[in-house]
């Protein structure tokens, strides 16, 4: 389960629909609690993604690494990750999954149809690197 505030959803479909039609992506800190993710910051990042930037994402390897540590330095740890999906639904692609590594981390996907943000689901990586998955995860807002 995906525990998080109600603005912070509101903040991560606000990005989503300001980058439409590119894909925004962003991190997710927080703390761990068994199966439990609970939210405690929202972070936006550019999408590094160069040749199609509108049906892929990427984060640049050296902001995430200072996003990680600014979460340690706070007590937190990245415990998820969020992206849209312009005029698509909000399900992992098969490019979600192969460049998904964060395992049990949460991964976030709002559809954005035309510029408004839609459906919002979480999913979590789970397996290992040869037979991972998305398992569907509720988010429960707080």
């Amino acid at each position: 389960m995906l525990k998080m505030n109600a603005s912070d959803l509101s903040a991560i479909r606000l990005h989503a629909e300001q980058t439409y039609p590119r894909e925004c992506c962003g991190v997710l800190l927080g703390q761990f609690d068994g199966d439990v993710r609970h939210v405690t910051a929202v972070i936006p990042c550019a999408n590094a993604h160069a040749d199609s930037p509108q049906n892929r994402y990427s984060i640049d390897p050296r902001a995430l690494i200072r996003i990680q540590r600014e979460a340690r330095e706070r007590g937190d740890d990245i415990v998820g990750f969020y992206h849209s999906h312009p005029d698509h639904p909000p399900a992992p692609s098969p490019t979600d999954l192969a460049e998904a590594h964060w395992f049990g981390c949460s991964y976030v996907i709002i559809s954005v149809e035309h510029g408004n943000a839609t459906a919002t689901n979480s999913f979590e990586l789970a397996g290992t690197e040869d037979d991972k998955k998305f398992q569907h995860q509720t988010i429960d807002l707080i």
